[in-house]
Order: C-alpha cells, then structure tokens, then sequence
C-alpha cells in the first residue's frame, strides 16, 4: 500500500500502529510547540507540552468508522538531536530482523567508543523496492562527539527534523499490514500529505517479529 508517495510493501509490516492509547514524551528528537493558527497541529503529549491531547484546532470532522479520532494522534515540530546511526537495505521477509541486527551493530560500536545512548533506538526509512528496502538504523546520543565516524562502519549525525505525527503501535510486527490501511484513512480524511520518509523508534526491546509485547511510536513526516 502507499502512504502518500511511500510505498509499504506487504511483509515488512512497519509497525504504522494507530492505537488508542499514547505513549511518554517523544525520545526520537525535542519537539517544540505548534504553529499558532495551524489547523493540522495538535498539542504534544503530556510530558511534552504539559497537556492531554485534544482534537486540531477548527476541526470538527468525525473520522470514518475503524479510524482514530484526533486523541490517538499527537502533531510535532521535531528537532535534531546527536546519533550514531549505521545506514543498510534490506529484504521485506527479514525486515525487522535486519532493522534489529544494525541497531545492535551501532550499540556495539557506540559502547566500545565509550559513548552514553540517551533514548530508544529508531529506524529512518528512505525508500523501498519490489524485493527490499532502505533504511538508517540510530541510537540517540547524549551529546555529539568529535568523531565522525564509529567502528563497523558506524556514523555520527543527527536526527531527523520536521513536523511529524506521533502514532503508537502495540501488538507483534508481524499483524502490522492491517494498521497501513488505518493510517492512510486518517490521513486522507485529515487532508494531510506524508514526506516519503518516516520512523520508528522502539520503545521495547523486542527483537523478533511474533513478539505480541512490542511498543513503538511511529512518526509520520508532513510536506
């Protein structure tokens, strides 16, 4: 399926969880406070912005039936934060596991650098293909180093930036293909258009697919 011009091929199952209840303040990156008189904006999560959650402003709408309403959805203005990040493609069979595997080859590299981690690990994913995909696996960082790169070809870089819609997903990532429909749905009736980027940042440490007590947050980028 498609989420605006990002293509979600069936068995990578991406963990696009459109779930009712909301997940801690965001770890992927410090998010500041809407935009005044933006209607598509909504507030933080409560460690964010000190506020529950509530519809957009100028939105009265009702969504389509199976489809969150605005409390499910946080609206963001992220910014960059220091990361170590491996860069990698993969096959849509072993998608999660290959996420999860360049994820520990940047803890290995961050520890014998002797770095501090400071958050959940998250993937940025950057384009797909019929039989596999591309991605950059990150793990936060305290504060940047002067190295720039890290050992097994590991990196030093940033976060992504932007304006960005926080979903939480909970359940295996393996029953993940039915969430896209949802998020697409929402999106459509929102009027909202996706970059063709986004991320998921784990908030678990669950490492295999039919694991039913995986957490992540998924942050959907706006143009």
């Amino acid at each position: 399926m498609r989420i605006g011009n990002f293509t979600c091929l069936p068995g990578l199952a991406l963990a696009f969880g459109l779930f009712l209840a909301m997940g801690p303040a965001p770890a992927l990156a410090q998010a500041t406070a809407p935009a005044a008189g933006d209607a598509t904006q909504a507030p933080a999560s409560p460690g964010a912005a000190g506020g529950a959650p509530s519809a957009p402003a100028g939105s009265g709408s009702i969504p389509p039936m199976g489809v969150p309403d605005d409390s499910s959805a946080v609206t963001l203005e992220l910014t960059p934060r220091p990361v170590a990040y491996a860069s990698a493609s993969a096959e849509w069979a072993n998608g999660f596991k290959s996420v999860m595997g360049e994820i520990a080859k940047v803890d290995a590299a961050i520890k014998k650098a002797g770095l501090t981690p400071a958050g959940h690990p998250f993937a940025l994913f950057l384009a797909t293909g019929d039989k596999n995909f591309q991605f950059e696996a990150m793990v936060p960082l305290t504060a940047k180093p002067e190295a720039k790169d890290l050992s097994d070809g590991v990196k030093i870089g940033e976060s992504p930036a932007g304006k960005a819609i926080k979903f939480l997903h909970r359940g295996a990532y393996d029953d993940i293909d039915s969430t896209y429909d949802l998020i697409t749905a929402f999106l459509d009736e929102k009027g909202l258009e996706s970059q063709n980027r986004f991320v998921e940042e784990y908030l678990t440490g669950t490492t295999e697919p039919d694991d039913a007590n995986l957490e992540a947050d998924i942050y959907v980028f706006l143009k």
